[in-house]
């Protein structure tokens, strides 16, 4: 998660000049970036997809791997390119200019506000679902208030914890590979789960747009430049092969659960199908080592993802991009922006009647567009302006990058007509402060301060 802190990054140390420690290589950029995949991400949005699918997620994940890929390798050469910290921003800056930047940052932005929700989200329908009794607020409401309160007094989440989080969910998969391949349905096709008779591209592509959100690691990885070592060599590689791995584990895990449970979960239950189908696959054990797995890496991810976003908007209103007296100012007691934190938790509160497959939607939409500015940033910073006209400059920088802008732009334009519609009312939110804050662009773009 991009996380612009008060003093310095947690985690990161400092060299004597003041520069971040470049102390990652590209094993640690790769560990780095699964875990911000989060592997319990899978089953956030099982049933939903399959349900837009009519059960084809692993033909979905396999057509957003295609996509990711050809927009990873943008990734890699922009990251040859710029060596400091802010990823599709500082990209897009770079390529297209500071307008076009600050317009993809804001983009960004809804997926940074969304995150903490979406996990809140999810804390309370799965165990709600577990607790039938207790309804699904009461957990996203206890959650919020847990992690919101932690956030103020600033509870810091160090790198082990991460790691603690990420082999928690490897031992379950462990487990759950194990069940799933005891229970397969003998009447069930090794082939199924990609292609049937009643295949429809234009409802797996729909899937696949959702998806989206799931790869979102192999940007995360661009933000840790000033950390890494050999930068122009390390990110590219960490960029691609984190794209690879996570995109197999994604197809292999939707694979296994299909063969092993190949009825589709509709309707109001597709938000929770996972919980179904582990059950079916290895009734109260493995449920229970899901549910203590997800709602562990939900909340860690939570309380991860509303540090970096109030950290975000504090730098952004320290700026004054944002109102400097809300976003921009810390408490004086525990050095935090509290203001911040506190609009971040509000904004949370939707969790209680908010919808999984509309959230999960938008922060698809803010990455769909992030990823296809940085395919346009490639060949406008290579082709046109570095003017570079060999074979394989054309291929590298020319066609690979139109190819991931065309796949994005076809997922973009999957999403349903009421996320995107809420999608560009938040980019022209911020068409209009760009007008404010250039003075109907006779001054200066503003800097939007989106590094790790």
């Amino acid at each position: 998660m991009l996380s612009p802190q008060l003093n310095e990054p947690t985690g990161a140390s400092r060299e004597p000049g003041g520069s971040l420690r470049r102390s990652m290589g590209l094993p640690t950029l790769v560990f780095f970036g699964l875990s911000y995949m989060v592997p319990m991400t899978v089953f956030t949005t099982y049933g939903i997809v399959n349900d837009i699918t009519g059960g084809f997620l692993a033909s979905a994940y396999l057509i957003t791997l295609a996509a990711m890929l050809f927009t990873a390798c943008s990734y890699a050469f922009m990251g040859r390119r710029v060596d400091s910290a802010g990823s599709a921003y500082a990209y897009t800056r770079e390529g297209l200019g500071g307008g076009i930047g600050f317009l993809t940052g804001w983009a960004v932005m809804i997926d940074y506000i969304l995150l903490p929700m979406l996990n809140y989200l999810l804390i309370g329908l799965y165990l709600s679902e577990q607790f039938p009794s207790i309804p699904a607020w009461v957990f996203s409401l206890t959650a919020l208030v847990l992690v919101t309160v932690l956030n103020i007094v600033g509870i810091l989440v160090v790198k082990s914890a991460n790691m603690v989080l990420v082999l928690l969910q490897i031992v379950f998969f462990l487990i759950f590979f194990v069940f799933a391949a005891r229970a397969f349905d003998p009447a069930a096709n090794p082939l199924d789960p990609f292609v049937r008779s009643d295949f429809n591209l234009t409802a797996v592509a729909a899937g696949a747009a959702v998806l989206c959100l799931s790869f979102l690691g192999f940007d995360a990885i661009s933000t840790m430049a000033e950390e890494a070592q050999k930068p122009k060599q390390a990110i590219p590689r960490a960029v691609i092969l984190t794209t690879i791995i996570g995109g197999v584990f994604f197809v292999s895990v939707s694979w296994f659960a299909y063969m092993a449970h190949p009825a589709v979960i509709s309707g109001d239950d597709a938000d929770v199908a996972a919980i179904s189908v582990l059950a079916h696959i290895g009734g109260n054990l493995l449920t229970a080592l899901f549910l203590a797995a997800y709602v562990t890496g939900a909340l860690g991810s939570a309380l991860a993802s509303q540090a970096s976003v109030s950290r975000i908007l504090y730098a952004m209103g320290r700026d004054r991009v944002l109102p400097h007296k809300l976003f921009g100012t810390i408490s004086r007691r525990f050095r935090t922006p509290v203001g911040a934190i506190l609009v971040v938790a509000v904004i949370s509160t939707s969790a209680v009647f908010a919808d999984v497959d509309f959230v999960a939607s938008i922060v698809s939409f803010g990455a769909l567009t992030a990823f296809s500015m940085v395919n346009l940033s490639v060949i406008s910073t290579f082709l046109i302006r570095d003017r570079r006209r060999s074979v394989g400059a054309v291929i590298c920088y020319g066609v690979i990058p139109l190819i991931g802008f065309f796949l994005t732009a076809w997922l973009w334009t999957s999403l349903t007509g009421n996320t995107v519609l809420l999608g560009l009312a938040w980019i022209a939110v911020g068409f209009i402060q760009l007008m404010w804050h250039t003075r109907m662009f006779t001054r200066p773009v503003p800097r939007m301060h989106l590094e790790s």
